[in-house]
Parts: structure tokens; C-alpha cells; sequence
């Protein structure tokens, strides 16, 4: 198993399992249980938790838990939120079974409950099962959760859940200071990524074919940064907030990340229907880093937050203190935007 691997192609799923001699890919997802731990980074409860699931689109997604230590453990990523957080980051729509290390807790049976086929979501716990070799049993999360409280006790049957595809039809709104901004680095060209110095100030940026920026000397200090990466990251949020599943609160929000390599990583805030499972875009943001393997934190050099403005639930202030905890040299801004009128 590939130890810097989050996702794996249906065909390369299927080559694995018929590799060990098992009759599906769903077969193949508690064996992977084991090496998938060596992903987890757990620095404050040193228990690993993984979790390998199954894509409605063939594909097999890995989820680790994320513990971040100098913040409230609510800023916890479960292993069961990481995994459904890969599948959104890789567009995958939808999660037919999952195999974890241990029982989900009750926070993760919740926010489970996002899911369209929720109750018949297949799950197989390993630490139940000695021989999983030779007891590969799944069971559905109703039985896990039988009287569960969800979306369908809030929204009209019509609402996208999570990994739905919808668009909540964001565009940006400048402040005064944001155009302001703006035009300094169209005139310019260049603004403050991070602290510290280059040693080529005057090198070339360019955004490559498949999304980064091409930076050959991006680092975790003072550089040069261009109208094209302030936009670049911005535009990632504005994506990632029109992606947000967030509609008991109707304050969708998106966070985008930067690497010094120049690669943006964004992620979507998720709401629960219980409310205190729900996920904040940094997070999301985070999930994505480490599954597209961003490496250590240390390495996010830049970041945009794009929230509705006075919204009644917002990210700001909590974005700010994760990302100063985790990466201290990071600068994030924060964009508001409203619903695009037609």
C-alpha cells in the first residue's frame, strides 16, 4: 500500500482485490484498515483511527483522524469526516460502504446523517471482528443509529445533501480596501504571501495547466506575490463556498489553501442538521491537504476565507486561530460575497 495514497481508481481497486483473491473491491476495504493508521497525525490522543470507503464511482478513499494540539479538541477531524471530505475534494458523488478501525462515535453517526442514502450506508468495524479475512460482514448505519435525527427534519425533501451536486450562486464583494488592494498589485504586481525574504524576487509566476501556480522558489517567507496567486486562491474559496453544504444556517463559506509550491488546496464548510458536528472550512481545507499530499502544515504559506458579511454563522475568527496555531507564517484574507444577482 502506497503510504502517501488517499484514493485509489476503481481499476486499481479492482486489481488489489483480485490480487489477495477477494470477490469485490468491498471486500478489500477492511484490509486496508491497518496501513491506512500510519496516516492518522494524533499528537494529542495518540489513538489512531482510519476509515477506507467505497465511491458510488468505483474509487476507494481513505480518512484519518486530524488532532491539531494548542486548540480545543472540537477542532478535531473525525476519521469518518476526513473520508466523506476526500470524496467532496475528489468529486465523487456519493459513498456506498466504509470500513473504520473503530465504532463510529456518536458525533460521526450523526454527521453521517448528511448523506442521501444514509440509512442504508453499509459499515464494517474491524476492531469487532479478529479475522477480518475470514468475517467481512457489513451492517447498515440504521442499525448502528436507529432513531436518528436529520435532514429530513429540517429541510424539504428536494434539498441537496452532502455530496449532492448543487451551487449556491456566490459572487465576491470588494471592500473599499479589497479593490484597494486590487489595484496596487495590478499596478504593481506583487503583495505580501508570507514572513521572511526571497532570494529571486524577480522571478516569474505563471498558473500551469492543471490549476497551481508554477513557483520554483515559493517559500514559507517574504516573496513577491502576484495579482494572478491573490486571485488564484481567492477564486479556490469562492468556488469552495459555493460547494458548501450548509443549509440550516444559510451561511455557506469556503476556505483555499496555498502550499510553497504554489498549489491550492480548498475545502467547503459542512453543517450537520444537530448542529455541533458540523465542519468549518478550514478543516475541510486541511482534509484536502493532507489527501492530495500537501505534507506538514508548516508548508501552507497563504490562505482565503470567503463567508457572507455580519452572516449569523461565521468562520473568520475561528479560521484565524486554527490557521495561526498550525502555520503561523500564513496569511489568510477574507472575502465577503452574496448571492450573484441574475
Amino acid at each position: 500500500m502506497d503510504h502517501a495514497k488517499f484514493v485509489w481508481e476503481a481499476s486499481e481497486a479492482e486489481l488489489m482485490a483480485q490480487s489477495l483473491g477477494l470477490p469485490s473491491v468491498l471486500q478489500l476495504l477492511p484490509t486496508l484498515i491497518q496501513p491506512a493508521k500510519n496516516h492518522a497525525r494524533h499528537p494529542i490522543s495518540n489513538f489512531h483511527v482510519s476509515a477506507v470507503g467505497l465511491g458510488s464511482d468505483g474509487r476507494v478513499f481513505l480518512g484519518v483522524n486530524l488532532e491539531f494540539p494548542g486548540l480545543p479538541i472540537h477542532h478535531t477531524v473525525h476519521a469518518e469526516q476526513f473520508l466523506l471530505l476526500n470524496l467532496a475534494a475528489h468529486n465523487c458523488p456519493g459513498l456506498v460502504a466504509f470500513a473504520v478501525s473503530a465504532a463510529p462515535c456518536g458525533h460521526c453517526r450523526q454527521f453521517l446523517q448528511e448523506l442521501c442514502n444514509s440509512s442504508t450506508l453499509q459499515i464494517h468495524i474491524t476492531s469487532l471482528h479478529k479475522n477480518p479475512d475470514h468475517d467481512i460482514t457489513f451492517k447498515p448505519l440504521s442499525e448502528l443509529f436507529p432513531y436518528p435525527f436529520g435532514p429530513f427534519d429540517l429541510l424539504e425533501d428536494e434539498t441537496p445533501l452532502l455530496l449532492e451536486h448543487h451551487n449556491n450562486g456566490l459572487s465576491l464583494v470588494l471592500t473599499k480596501s479589497q479593490k484597494l488592494d486590487t489595484n496596487l498589485d495590478k499596478n504593481n504586481n506583487h503583495g505580501h504571501l508570507c514572513n521572511g525574504s526571497s532570494e529571486n524576487d524577480s522571478e516569474t509566476q505563471s498558473i500551469t495547466s492543471n490549476g497551481n501556480m508554477n513557483s520554483e522558489n515559493l517559500s514559507n517567507g517574504f516573496r513577491e506575490k502576484t495579482e494572478k496567486e491573490n486571485n488564484h486562491v481567492k477564486y479556490a474559496a469562492l468556488e469552495a463556498a459555493n460547494d458548501s453544504h450548509a443549509p440550516y444556517s444559510g451561511c455557506p463559506s469556503g476556505v483555499a489553501l496555498m502550499d510553497c509550491d504554489g498549489k491550492v488546496y480548498n475545502g467547503s464548510y459542512v453543517e450537520s442538521a444537530a448542529y455541533n458536528p458540523s465542519l468549518g472550512p478550514v478543516q475541510a481545507a486541511l482534509v484536502a491537504f493532507v489527501a492530495m499530499g500537501g505534507g506538514e502544515y508548516e508548508r501552507i504559506v497563504a490562505a482565503a476565507l470567503v463567508e457572507k458579511e455580519k452572516a449569523k454563522v461565521r468562520q473568520e475568527d475561528t479560521a484565524r486561530l486554527l490557521l495561526n496555531v498550525i502555520c503561523p507564517k500564513c496569511e489568510i484574507k477574507v472575502f465577503h460575497c452574496n448571492v450573484a444577482e441574475n
